[in-house]
């Protein structure tokens, strides 16, 4: 605050001495800071806490992945002289029986179910990008309205002034009564765009309590400037580093590597399972024998159904490959942009404190003591302080542009840049 003061200090003195002065960004008192709004959404936000179980879920897949089939607990009984008649029968078989899978078919199950967990965890990730995102966004969004309101409310004090000012001159006939309508209408349209202002803050307040989980209308208040120290960044470096460690190319490669399991473990479906049996054979009046039992499925014409489930694996691999390229291209446009967005928004900020706003307030000084000197309208005194607050507002929303392109360039590169606050 004290920084933006001391680029325009504005003071306007109208008629008889009347002070008041446009201020610059405030930070509200015992408000919440963007971290504790990020916290806070975590917290509430339903999609984050079910995308916790989604992971929870997968690594309970991984499990039943692992497990072996149960072996198999036989029991026959033969030539039974009645319906039922266990005691009497002729013959029986009492014994296990247990499936053993093919070797590479269990440890292949066990990685594709370990892949799917990565991509749940890295989807959860770029859930978390977006989310913080959004509070940043809002966040600013609810700043950039406050200040605003600011404007709008100072310009109306200033316009009231005037107007009181205008109407005093009018009737001791020092001025003319377009120069008191015109204050007038001065006023009128100052009031209608605070009132704008407050609900523009209002709707964006309602967003941030809506992303924060709670009641739109609940009291809120933010402690935070949209000015900050500028971020000095490496667009080429970020593209390597999205590239990286961006989540959606975590996933991405998780899905690759589960396509390439799947169409291998689909090769494997031609080597058949082996079922393995021990038994405890009776027969009435002979010696108790064992036997022992393996058997390996033979289905006729299987070449077939698994032919084309191989070539469907190997399809859907070819179409991942070209995503991940697709994906790879898109993720170094998205940090291209945003960095260019964040490097534009520098340029038109120094514009403004620089120049803009310097000619501003030097416009309105000079209008301001040409009006006391009698030199001029309070008309033209009317149209310099419009162009004050609309390069004040101008200024403001250059500082809300940048603030939310270094928020876009953190989400597109998929990690904190330096010097951004998490």
């Amino acid at each position: 605050m004290a920084r933006l003061r001391g680029l325009f200090p504005i003071i306007l003195i109208i008629g008889l001495g009347a002070v008041s002065g446009f201020s610059g960004p405030n930070d509200l008192p015992d408000g919440l800071t963007i971290s504790q709004c990020i916290e806070i959404s975590l917290s509430q936000n339903p999609l984050w806490l079910s995308s916790e179980h989604d992971v929870r879920a997968s690594l309970a897949r991984i499990e039943r992945a692992k497990a072996r089939p149960r072996p198999n607990l036989d029991f026959d009984s033969d030539l039974q002289p009645g319906f039922l008649d266990f005691g009497g029968s002729g013959e029986s078989y009492l014994g296990v029986s247990q499936i053993l899978e093919f070797p590479g078919r269990r440890g292949l199950r066990t990685r594709i179910a370990r892949l799917e967990s990565e991509e749940a965890s890295a989807d959860r990730s770029v859930l978390r990008a977006e989310i913080v995102f959004q509070i940043k966004e809002a966040f600013f969004g609810v700043l950039l309205a406050e200040e605003k309101r600011n404007y709008a409310a100072q310009n109306l004090d200033l316009a009231r002034d005037f107007l009181e000012k205008a109407k005093v001159k009018f009737e001791a006939g020092d001025a003319a009564r377009v120069e008191y309508v015109r204050a007038g209408v001065e006023e009128s349209k100052a009031a209608t765009a605070l009132a704008v202002a407050e609900n523009r803050i209002l709707l964006e307040k309602a967003r941030l309590n809506f992303l924060l989980g709670r009641p739109k209308s609940e009291p809120l208040n933010l402690r935070g400037s949209l000015i900050r120290a500028r971020v000095p960044f490496d667009v080429v470096s970020l593209v390597e580093r999205a590239q990286a460690v961006r989540p959606e190319m975590a996933a991405m490669n998780a899905r690759l590597a589960k396509a390439g399991a799947a169409k291998k473990e689909a090769g494997l479906s031609y080597l058949p399972d082996f079922s393995l049996g021990l038994s405890r054979h009776r027969i009435a009046g002979e010696k108790t024998t064992w036997d022992f039992t393996l058997s390996v499925p033979v289905p006729l014409f299987f070449w077939q159904p698994l032919r084309g489930e191989i070539a469907e694996r190997q399809a859907e691999l070819l179409s991942l490959e070209q995503k991940a390229r697709q994906m790879r291209n898109s993720i170094s446009l998205e940090v291209e942009q945003a960095g260019f967005q964040a490097r534009a928004a520098e340029g038109q900020i120094a514009l403004f404190q620089d120049k803009i706003l310097v000619q501003a307030r030097e416009v309105h000084d000079l209008f301001l003591y040409s009006f006391q000197e009698g030199e001029i309208t309070g008309i033209e005194l009317i149209e310099a302080r419009r162009t004050l607050i609309e390069a004040l507002e101008s200024y403001a929303d250059a500082l809300f542009v940048y603030n939310t392109a270094l928020a876009s360039l953190e989400k597109s590169v998929g990690a904190p840049i330096e010097g951004v606050e998490n």
